[in-house]
């Protein structure tokens, strides 16, 4: 039995057959979950050392660094039965999706800091704070992740049951 079977088998009834048959989502909003300590990570550390007067480039450079994660566990744990499409082609889709991905990701900051001037010294720094992480890392997530689900399926795997799957043991 796999982890995730045993995971499911825990889940009372009616929601185990909801988690069921939504897998495939629950384990994108997994990833998605890993992905996003990753990249808050990432940009939290960039931006209060080497690029701390640059957080827009910070939050771009940790959503790099978690996209390419997000592909290794998208395409072997999340999509592992989908497919339909030569692996070149698929990471070259799952990338260019994954760019417009970061610019909507960062969208939310880049508004936050230059449309709203929610920085030093036209509000506080702990304001600044507060507003840079909510909207890079609240908002920006929500809707990044909104449209990767939707494009992931669309075009870069976009045919069910064409891997082979692995029989549970």
């Amino acid at each position: 039995m796999t982890v995730v079977d045993s995971a499911l088998a825990r889940i009372p009834q009616p929601y185990r057959d909801y988690a069921i048959k939504h897998r495939e989502l629950i384990k994108f909003g997994f990833v998605g979950g890993i992905t996003w300590v990753i990249d808050t990570a990432v940009f939290l550390l960039l931006k209060t050392t080497v690029l701390d007067t640059k957080p827009l480039t910070a939050k771009i450079m940790a959503v790099l660094v978690a996209t390419i994660v997000s592909y290794v566990l998208n395409r072997e744990w999340s999509f592992r039965t989908r497919g339909g499409r030569e692996r070149r082609h698929e990471a070259l889709l799952f990338f260019l999706i994954s760019g417009v991905g970061i610019a909507m990701y960062s969208a939310p900051l880049a508004a936050s800091r230059y449309l709203f001037d929610l920085q030093v010294p036209v509000v506080s720094l702990m304001t600044q704070e507060i507003a840079d992480f909510l909207s890079g890392q609240i908002l920006g997530t929500i809707v990044g992740m909104a449209f990767r689900w939707w494009a992931f399926r669309r075009f870069v795997f976009p045919d069910q049951n064409v891997r082979r799957q692995v029989p549970p043991a």
